[in-house]
């Protein structure tokens, strides 16, 4: 069974500038624990976070899948922080969702292939967190 993680928040900026921060390799350190992100955002090309998670480097991997500028970024994703081998099916899906929302925007991060509802529910806190950084860097302007 697969389970999804989902996150969402409200923020008093438009999609313009919340894409600008979900694409925006120096703005997404400011929100995203400090990973430096390198891709060229287009279909098919492979995006990097690397960082440091409690005390230890990483770099996970994924490809983007889906790029609809200021509406949807989708990518698969893979850590081998997971414990999880480098195969197809240790990749998950994660999804950043805008819609026009009260005068700002909607975020969702949807993060596909969780392994139970307690995976699912420990990445749905994280994204939470990560959405709560988000919001108070993209509204510090």
């Amino acid at each position: 069974m697969t389970t999804t993680a989902r996150a969402t928040i409200h923020v008093d900026v438009p999609r313009a500038d919340v894409w600008h921060a979900i694409t925006d390799p120096d703005t997404i350190a400011r929100y995203l624990f400090g990973s430096r992100v390198e891709t060229d955002w287009q279909e098919g090309s492979p995006i990097r976070y690397r960082g440091e998670w409690e005390g230890k480097p990483y770099e996970d991997k994924g490809t983007i899948l889906e790029v609809v500028p200021g509406e949807r970024l989708v990518s698969s994703y893979y850590s081998p922080l997971s414990g999880k081998p480098d195969v197809p099916e240790s990749y998950q899906t994660v999804s950043y969702l805008l819609a026009d929302d009260a005068g700002g925007t909607e975020v969702t991060i949807t993060q596909d292939g969780c392994a139970d509802t307690a995976e699912a529910e420990r990445m749905s806190e994280n994204w939470g967190m990560t959405l709560g950084s988000l919001k108070s860097v993209v509204e510090e302007t």
